[in-house]
């Protein structure tokens, strides 16, 4: 029997939401090329997904989201040579809700892939290659690259379609916490709504925008995590993930996907988490502790307030395999 296990993905934003248009250098001779989406987010331990295979007389899947896990060993199978790949059964042991902001499908489709090439001897893949056969990192690329490596990360963006390269990662400091807080009844934007909602915001290319998000990253983000500076990388991340929903609000109707989800962020502020704000399209929201025992007494009060309208759990980063 193998057994996969995966994280989950908290995606703070996208670079550019625009077409990738070129731009002039300071003397307007050579141009740069440009790039699409681009974006920073975080892996996080908590909902994962853990599966198991294991050779069977026919193909079955069992558990949540059994039939994505099918289409996904179908996807797989589909590109390796005729018979490689004997029947095996899928059982998903658990996972995180699909929809709601914390990249369910990417994780599911690559640990299905990765048991089913450790079964043919393809152990050594990488989660590019993995994602590539199963039809994942259409846009981002957070979900792909963290699904081993874990930690804070910031992908390039794409030309052409390949799956967008990893620029960076940096640790996240392990006495952090991340307080999740998912709205219960509400799902993100996801199929043909979100492929719509991007030929939409393809009109809407902000390159001032992308430059603020760009300095928030480089100068904000990055420089505070390395130096542990709660503060400063609280303040930046609520910026850059705000900045991110203005452009979004456009299709969501909002900063943030409904008034629960944005009730939440200000609640998160007024109780000093200054690094809070939606992953993806949501529901979800996130919110940074200092520690683990700053984080409990922040979720015990987001319940108080809020009740049974939410789920509200607490989780380390993922630090990688």
């Amino acid at each position: 029997m193998i057994c996969v296990s995966a994280p989950s993905r908290l995606h703070f934003g996208l670079f550019n939401l625009g077409a990738a248009e070129p731009w002039p250098n300071l003397d307007g001779n050579m141009v740069v090329p440009g790039r699409r989406f681009g974006g920073v987010g975080l892996m996080i331990a908590e909902p994962g997904l853990q599966i198991t295979v294991e050779p069977a007389a026919n193909w079955k899947a069992t558990g949540p989201l059994a039939d994505r896990a099918m289409e996904f060993a179908r996807r797989l199978a589909a590109t390796l040579p005729e018979a490689a790949l004997t029947p095996q059964r899928i059982v998903v042991e658990r996972t995180a809700p699909e929809h709601v902001g914390l990249g369910a499908g990417t994780q599911l489709g690559l640990a299905v892939a990765k048991a089913l090439a450790l079964a043919t001897g393809q152990g050594e893949w990488s989660s590019v290659e993995l994602a590539k056969r199963v039809g994942r990192g259409e846009r981002s690329a957070i979900g792909v690259h963290g699904f081993a490596r874990g930690g804070f990360l910031v992908e390039m963006g794409k030309r052409g379609d390949d799956i967008a390269p990893l620029l960076l990662r940096e640790e996240f400091p392990s006495a952090w916490r991340i307080v999740l807080v998912i709205p219960n009844g509400t799902i993100g934007l996801q199929g043909g709504a979100e492929r719509h909602a991007f030929e939409r915001l393809l009109l809407e290319s902000k390159p001032a925008l992308t430059d603020a998000l760009c300095r928030l990253t480089l100068l904000g983000m990055l420089p505070a995590l390395r130096e542990c500076d709660y503060r400063a990388f609280g303040e930046a991340l609520f910026d850059f993930n705000a900045r991110v929903g203005e452009w979004f609000a456009v299709v969501q109707g909002g900063r943030y996907a409904g008034s629960l989800a944005a009730e939440v962020v200000r609640e998160f502020r007024r109780l000093g988490l200054l690094g809070t704000g939606q992953s993806s399209w949501g529901p979800a929201v996130f919110g940074v502790a200092e520690n683990s025992e700053r984080a409990t007494e922040v979720a015990a009060r987001i319940r108080s307030r809020f009740g049974t309208a939410v789920d509200v759990s607490v989780t380390p980063a993922f630090p990688g395999r």
